[in-house]
């Protein structure tokens, strides 16, 4: 049994790993939301208290006098406490502009949810259900979506924000009601009718009614200013929601920007163990400094999970981000975590990113300084840690484990990936001829390197493994043809240290693939590191390959990645990235994310 099917046979309240403690990369967990009973918070200015089933005419002052919740939105101020009863809130299009606090009362599970329950059936001659339904999310691709490459794979109806749900199942959107089934349902947007093909009686069908459940708003509301603050959410459900959850606004930089001048709109958004799942979009936007997302669990979204923005100084420390892009999208560029536009030092540790096959893991993407990405687990995406079009990040003591690309780097400087173990994964830096000129993004690559500042790289101590059905080539420096002889210097500055493990006997065709190098395309690829270091002997002079290496790990079986046998690495690894993974000062390191005794 492999990890993705424990995973699917598990409930996501929290997940562990099997790692042992004495482990500290990745921790093991537990990940995610954990049960709490949560203390109304004693430095609150005030306390409103709501329930579910409240009407808007009680005060909130205590228990016995509860509010409902859109009535304690208007009138929270900054440090102001909203304590929700248990149960099911079906409410959305809320606003705030002022820093508090939402949690649950004491062990209490409030449930936020952006549908309504349909009732109102009509049976059909044709076997199908009808209803009319008022509140529909059409929604067109947006511009920068290319039809021509991607419309045969992805239809139009695809980015209608709308979803119908059968006791908690997600139906999925067709185009007619000819192809609908007991999975499926189909709208008809100009009637504002909804089909459906299983028999509604007795059954619980909720469709779509908000398109949020609250904005963190930048201007003034309720006769108030914005005090600057983010609100801080704790142990509540954010579900069925279109387009998204939540929404913290802010000034987006959009074009090479001071970070003096954006991310200060609001400041301090906290989520610790929420839930959000099934928002027909985005799980959330987040803008704004010190954004806090520690242990949470985001699922079930179509483009991204999290989605940050101009921000700086963002941590995402021991969540879950699982199946994003549920409907397999394409040319949308999805990932579980976006993190989007000139955010600076955003740190996402320790998370648990898995069951992705259609989507990214996490992205860095446009003009990020000096990112940092230390001790996840990463399984079963595209490319798991992807920065592109940006500057300076640490990669170390992560693990990707049956990843496309595990590591990868695109069109950016100074990288450097220390001590990972990558299981059947790809570890690849590429540079195209992408630049500002005429690009399809506009502003995009203007807030990166130049294309002849693409380098800088380090790749040191790093644990490659390769099972026998892996054939891919195990580490890659690229860049493309039209750079042949306008770059000539190589991605690194420095490539050592790092264990390649190939059984002997594999079909694979390369260990390493290499760019610069003479030729008409200049690119070659190496069987062998032998053969990589007669070729470049400035590289990989403490790097050896093994293929007789019997077992590799503790138990892979049951995703225990621990070394069966330590490969020391005679490279010394910066302080700086001790310090942020976690490794003691001093002392040598062994290959891979898990240091023995740690």
């Amino acid at each position: 049994m492999n990890l993705r099917s424990v995973l699917r046979a598990l409930p996501f309240t929290c997940f562990a790993l099997f790692a042992p403690v004495g482990y500290a990369q990745p921790s093991g967990g537990p990940y995610g939301p954990l049960d709490q009973d949560y203390a109304v918070p004693a430095n609150a200015a005030h306390v409103i208290y709501v329930a579910s089933d409240a009407s808007a005419h009680g005060s909130g002052a205590s228990l016995a006098e509860p509010t409902d919740l859109a009535t304690a939105f208007a009138r929270a101020v900054t440090g102001d406490a909203i304590i929700l009863r248990g149960g099911t809130y079906r409410i959305g299009g809320l606003k705030l502009n002022q820093g508090i606090t939402l949690q649950p009362y004491g062990t209490e599970r409030p449930v936020l949810k952006g549908t309504r329950v349909a009732t109102e059936w009509k049976a059909q001659k044709n076997g199908l259900w009808r209803t009319a339904w008022p509140t529909l999310f059409p929604m067109k691709p947006a511009d920068w979506w290319q039809r021509d490459r991607s419309g045969r794979e992805t239809p139009l109806y695809r980015f209608n924000n709308d979803m119908v749900f059968v006791d908690g199942k997600l139906l999925h959107a067709v185009g007619w009601e000819g192809v609908i089934n007991e999975n499926s349902y189909y709208i008809d947007y100009e009637a504002g009718q909804v089909y459906i093909g299983v028999d509604p009686t007795h059954r619980l069908v909720e469709i779509t009614a908000f398109d949020s459940a609250f904005t963190r708003v930048t201007g003034d509301l309720h006769g108030r200013a914005s005090d600057h603050l983010g609100p801080t959410i704790r142990g509540l459900t954010f579900t069925q929601y279109a387009y998204r959850a939540i929404e913290i606004e802010g000034r987006e930089a959009e074009g090479l920007s001071d970070p003096a001048t954006f991310g200060k709109d609001v400041v301090g958004t906290t989520l610790e163990h929420v839930t959000i799942t099934f928002c027909s979009r985005v799980a959330g936007y987040f803008r704004g400094d010190k954004l806090t997302i520690r242990h949470c669990l985001v699922s079930d979204t179509r483009t991204e999970g999290v989605y940050v923005l101009s921000s700086g100084d963002v941590l995402l420390e021991r969540n879950i981000f699982r199946r994003n892009n549920i409907e397999a999208m394409t040319g949308y560029y999805p990932a579980a975590v976006k993190i989007f536009d000139q955010c600076y030092r955003t740190v996402c540790r320790d998370n648990l990113v898995i069951d992705h096959p259609h989507s990214n893991g996490i992205w860095y993407d446009v003009g990020n300084v000096d990112g940092v990405f230390v001790n996840n687990w990463v399984q079963g995406v595209q490319d798991g840690f992807f920065f592109e079009i940006s500057k300076g990040a640490i990669c170390a003591g992560n693990v990707f484990v049956d990843c496309d690309k595990g590591i990868r780097v695109l069109n950016s400087s100074n990288v450097h990936a220390y001590h990972n173990t990558l299981l059947n994964t790809v570890a690849s830096f590429e540079r195209t001829e992408r630049s500002a000129a005429a690009d399809h993004f506009g502003w995009h690559p203007a807030t990166g390197p130049d294309v002849d500042q693409r380098e800088g790289h380090i790749f040191v101590g790093n644990l490659l493994v390769a099972d026998a059905n892996f054939t891919k080539a195990m580490l890659r420096f690229e860049q493309t043809k039209p750079l042949c002889g306008r770059l000539t210097r190589p991605q690194p500055t420095q490539l050592d240290g790092n264990v390649y493990i190939r059984r002997a006997g594999s079909p694979a065709a390369s260990l390493i693939v290499w760019s610069p190098t003479p030729g008409e395309n200049c690119t070659t690829e190496y069987s062998s590191l032998d053969a990589f270091r007669a070729a470049q002997a400035a590289y990989e002079q403490h790097g050896f390959q093994v293929t007789d290496a019997g077992a590799v790990f503790r138990s892979p079986e049951l995703s225990q990645l621990q070394p069966s046998r330590n490969f020391p690495v005679a490279v010394e690894t910066p302080a700086a990235v001790r310090k942020h993974a976690g490794w003691s000062e001093t002392g040598s390191l062994a290959a891979g994310a898990y240091q023995p005794g740690r």
